[in-house]
C-alpha cells in the first residue's frame, strides 16, 4: 500500500520555480541572533540578523525545504526545517515560523555563523577567506556553478580549508554528484577531524550510495558527538532501517521526529513503514497525519490522505 513511502525519503521535492515566497520568524523568547537559511533539496544560503524583539525575514524564496540554523552568542547554534511552498504559505505568499528555543536545543560547539570567519580558520589565507565568501553570494543567487569555482580556488590556495571542503561536499551532494560528495567530505574531515558537519554530512553519503558498514560508523559517531542532532539521529534511523535493523531504526528515527518534527529527511514515512510492517494501521496513520501536517506541499499528499482513511477502516 504504502510503496511509494520509501523512495521518497532519499528524493528532493521538485517544486515549480514560481511564484517566490517569504518567510517570516519569531524566536522565543525574543532574543538577538543571526539566523541562516539552507536549501535541502537546492543549493542555497543566505543570512540575516533578528531586531531586539527576536524577528527575522528572508524575501523571495523558491519553494524547498529549508533548514534554520539559529546562531546565539554564548549559546552556540540551533537547527529546525520548514517547509517553504503554496500550502504552507497561502494566498499572500508568506509562511510563518515561531522557533520556541531552549537552551538544551542549542550546541555549543556550534561554528560561527556562514559569513564570518572562526578563529580556528585564521590561518587561511585572505584570498582563499574571499573566495569562500564570494561562492556563499553565488548561492545566494541560485548560482551553485559560480560557488563551485570560488571554492574550488579556495581549497587550491588552502587545501587545508576543511570549511570549503565542505561546502563543495555539500554542493555536490545536492546536484547528485555523489561520488565528488564523498570525496570533498573526506578531504573535510581529513583536514580537520574533529568537524562535525562534514563527518555528519559523510555518513548522509554514505548510507545515499549504500556503503551501509561505513554509514553505520560514520552516523554512530556523529550522534555520539551530539546526541540532539536531528539529522545525524535521522541518517542512523534510516541506515539501520536498510540494515534490517527495524527496532534500531524506530529508535533513532523517532528522537529525529521529537527533536523536528518537519525535518526534512521526513522521518515519518519510514516510521509509517515500520509501523505497517508490523499491521499497526492506525500508528502508521497517525505519523503519515503528523508529516502532512508539517509538509502540506507534498506532491502525492492527496493520495496519502486517501491512504490515512483508509488505514483508520
Amino acid at each position: 500500500m504504502l510503496r511509494f513511502l520509501l523512495p521518497a525519503v532519499l528524493a528532493a521535492v521538485a517544486f515549480a520555480a514560481d511564484p517566490l515566497f517569504d518567510l517570516s520568524g519569531q524566536l522565543q523568547p525574543p532574543r538577538r541572533a543571526s539566523v541562516s537559511l539552507f536549501g535541502t533539496g537546492n543549493p542555497f544560503a543566505t543570512a540575516t540578523l533578528t531586531d531586539a524583539a527576536g524577528r527575522f525575514n528572508f524575501k523571495k524564496l523558491r519553494a524547498d525545504d529549508y533548514t534554520v540554523a539559529v546562531f546565539v552568542t554564548g549559546r552556540g547554534e540551533a537547527r529546525r526545517t520548514v517547509e517553504v511552498g503554496p500550502a504552507a504559505a497561502g494566498s499572500r505568499h508568506r509562511v510563518f515560523l515561531t522557533l520556541d528555543l531552549k537552551d538544551s536545543d542549542f550546541e555549543f560547539d556550534a561554528p560561527v555563523p556562514q559569513y564570518s570567519v572562526s578563529t580556528t580558520q585564521l590561518a587561511i589565507p585572505k584570498e582563499a577567506q574571499r573566495e569562500y565568501l564570494e561562492a556563499e553570494k553565488d548561492l545566494e543567487k541560485h548560482d551553485p556553478d559560480a560557488a563551485v569555482k570560488r571554492l574550488e580556488a579556495a581549497v587550491a590556495m588552502a587545501p587545508q580549508f576543511a570549511v570549503a571542503w565542505n561546502e563543495l561536499g555539500t554542493i555536490a551532494y545536492q546536484t547528485r554528484k555523489f561520488d565528488r560528495a564523498e570525496e570533498c567530505f573526506r578531504q573535510a574531515l581529513e583536514q580537520d577531524p574533529g568537524a562535525f558537519d562534514p563527518l555528519v554530512n559523510l555518513g548522509g553519503v554514505l548510507v545515499t550510495v549504500h556503503k551501509l558498514d561505513q554509514a553505520v560508523d560514520y552516523n554512530l559517531r556523529a550522534v555520539l558527538a551530539r546526541p540532539h542532532d536531528a539529522l545525524a539521529n535521522s541518517q542512523l534511523g534510516l541506515t539501520y532501517f536498510e540494515l534490517g535493523r527495524v527496532d534500531l531504526a524506530q529508535k533513532y528515527l523517532e528522537r529525529t521526529r521529537q527533536l523536528d518534527p518537519a525535518h526534512f529527511s521526513r522521518p515519518q514515512l519510514l516510521l509509517a513503514e515500520i509501523h505497517l510492517r508490523r499491521g499497526e494501521r492506525r500508528e502508521a496513520a497517525a505519523v503519515l497525519e503528523e508529516f502532512l501536517k508539517y509538509h502540506p506541499d507534498w506532491p502525492q499528499a492527496a493520495k496519502m490522505k486517501q491512504t490515512i482513511v483508509e488505514l483508520r477502516q
